[in-house]
């Protein structure tokens, strides 16, 4: 009795364990060949027109146009996050299972919509079970691997929504502003950051906001940097990793590039969703431009 006991906690633990193991952030095309065979992969290639996707693909893909889980709302603006029972229809529709586990790709340089449906998908619930392609589908197709046209026959998955807590509203922002234990992070183009004209209502930055551009996480193939590059730019303005960071854009897209490189490098992140699309519209709320003498 004692045997059996003893093997039926050793099954239970053993179970917890797998349970608990992560994908990693990022993978390569050859982690995704030896994995295709797996039947809970899911690789959902991201694209703004269903064109590029019918052209070709990675065998088994499923197509995801981003407004599926990125829908717009004149009242909210661009880019929110879906309610719950949205979300669980459209995931479930592209085959997503609780144990499923999910590789995003993109074409070309389309990096920041995938990005920010990396996040998404770990707002959804899906941390651990999520992964970026690191080059996308042109990695692939440079690795030698074959693409195809053929369109898969997805089983409706049974994976139910439940939110974590990475965005946050303009309150948490102002919170952050006077913590000791947050750095709010703008995540635009110095240029932008400075105060360069962009068409919203007020140009600048979030007062006290620091600044890591997101194109400095990305080569010139799109790919994520290297690690040790990649600190090189947080470590200045996020010293201590202990530290939250709230960081924002302009709609909630290009940020998500420096979230997935922030979460490589083991930082806590949440996500100002409504970004400057609101900010810059409440006139309460405090915006700065860069000094001249601090441009230097």
């Amino acid at each position: 009795m004692k045997q059996l006991l003893f093997l039926v906690l050793i099954s239970f633990y053993c179970g917890v364990y797998a349970s608990a193991q992560e994908q990693p952030i990022l993978v390569t095309p050859q982690w995704v060949h030896e994995h295709l065979q797996d039947p809970d992969l899911v690789i959902l290639q991201t694209n703004a027109m269903q064109w590029d996707y019918n052209k070709e693909h990675i065998a088994g893909a499923r197509f995801l146009w981003p407004e599926w889980l990125l829908p717009n709302s004149p009242e909210t603006g661009v880019y929110n996050i879906p309610d719950k029972k949205t979300a669980t229809t459209v995931l479930q529709r592209l085959g997503i299972n609780k144990n499923s586990k999910i590789v995003v790709c993109h074409v070309r340089n389309e990096v920041t919509v995938t990005a920010r449906i990396f996040l998404t998908l770990e707002q959804l619930g899906l941390r651990g079970q999520v992964s970026y392609l690191n080059g996308g589908l042109e990695a692939w197709k440079k690795a030698g691997f074959a693409v195809s046209q053929d369109i898969p026959v997805v089983k409706k998955g049974n994976y139910k929504v439940r939110f974590a807590n990475l965005i946050v509203d303009k309150d948490y922002v102002l919170q952050a502003l006077h913590s000791d234990t947050s750095v709010v992070v703008d995540a635009r183009m110095k240029r932008f950051y400075d105060g360069e004209s962009t068409g919203n209502p007020r140009d600048g930055h979030i007062t006290g906001a620091l600044n890591i551009p997101f194109p400095d996480m990305l080569d010139s193939l799109n790919f994520f940097k290297p690690l040790d590059q990649l600190q090189g730019y947080f470590t200045p303005v996020v010293p201590d990793k202990n530290k939250e960071i709230v960081t924002y854009c302009f709609i909630g897209q290009t940020a998500s590039v420096v979230y997935i490189a922030g979460r490589l490098l083991g930082y806590k992140f949440r996500l100002y969703d409504a970004s400057l699309q609101e900010w810059s519209r409440k006139e309460e709320l405090p915006m700065e431009k860069t000094k001249k003498e601090d441009k230097m």
